[in-house]
């Protein structure tokens, strides 16, 4: 529980500095790039090395790309039929299509299914939602960011995405069983570790609840998709069709329900796809899907 304290604790902690006249205004901007270049790359050093590939990787692996295709094929349709801007379009696909599968993620699953659901917690975060964010995720910031991006243009983005250049770094060594010495270790742990409080104090400083604001409608429809119709589909994908059962399962559902992913709104907003929008999907998605986590919990229970 401690990690459900500090979200909140790092939420309000923005939100405040956004009256410390002595704080700047486009603060979050540092925080963004000290995110992008050096917390998640270390990150990626530090977890991916570490995976066991196997079989069992299959059903929670779905989970994250499955639900970014998802979303992308969900709201490129609505949008292009109603005529949204790209940013508009972007700025959802990724939001609604990357959940919070480790911090939010974790401690849900270790206090619902224990040790053994956090295992599969974690193949769903690692090999999955991090790698979807730096690969699908930079392919759609580029493309949605002007609208207008060729492929060598992407492909130089993918490549020089420092998430990235670390992932493959960090997956070569995987392969051949190689990892960091633990002086090295630790220091990537530490600086991994401190992504989580900074993106959220990141998205506390961005975020900005405005009644009148034309951004609410979307809002709405994007936590639609992520919190309700994400879930239902694997639900509906994994234990109806499938006929899939056990801890993997659950847990790979549970993990699809979780509120949008904070390193997927920090990408959003880095490339300009709805800033406010961006964090309003996290500030508010997080707190509310304590309530959509609870009724899916039943629904798995009941089934």
């Amino acid at each position: 529980m401690d990690n459900i304290l500090l979200i909140f604790l790092c939420l309000l902690m923005g939100l405040g500095m956004q009256r410390v006249a002595a704080f700047p205004k486009s603060g979050h901007l540092a925080l963004n790039q000290f995110i992008i270049y050096i917390a998640l790359p270390a990150m990626a050093l530090y977890y991916i090395p570490k995976v066991s590939i196997s079989t069992d990787l299959l059903y929670p692996l779905g989970v994250a790309w499955i639900g970014f295709l998802s979303s992308f094929a969900f709201f490129y349709v609505i949008g292009k039929k109603l005529g949204w801007p790209n940013r508009l379009i972007g700025c959802l696909i990724i939001t609604a299509g990357l959940g919070n599968t480790s911090f939010v993620g974790f401690p849900i699953i270790q206090a619902l299914y224990g040790d053994e659901g956090l295992k599969t917690a974690i193949i769903v975060d690692q090999p999955g939602t991090f790698v979807v964010m730096a690969t699908l995720g930079i392919i759609t910031a580029g493309i949605f960011a002007k609208g207008n991006s060729n492929s060598s243009d992407i492909i130089r983005k993918i490549l020089l995405f420092p998430p990235f250049i670390c992932f493959v770094i960090a997956l070569t060594m995987n392969f051949f069983k190689v990892d960091f010495n633990e002086h090295f270790d630790t220091v990537f742990q530490k600086l991994g570790a401190t992504v989580t409080p900074l993106a959220l104090v990141s998205v506390g400083l961005q975020l900005k609840v405005d009644k009148r604001s034309q951004h609410w409608k979307f809002l709405r429809l994007g936590l639609l998709f992520k919190l309700i119709i994400t879930p239902a589909i694997f639900f509906l994908l994994y234990k109806i069709l499938l006929g899939g059962k056990g801890l993997a399962v659950d847990v790979s559902v549970m993990e699809s329900a979780m509120a949008p992913m904070i390193t997927g709104a920090i990408l959003a907003s880095n490339y300009g796809l709805k800033p406010k929008l961006s964090s309003m999907m996290v500030g508010i998605g997080i707190p509310l899907s304590f309530a959509t986590l609870a009724i899916w919990y039943f629904i798995l229970n009941a089934f």
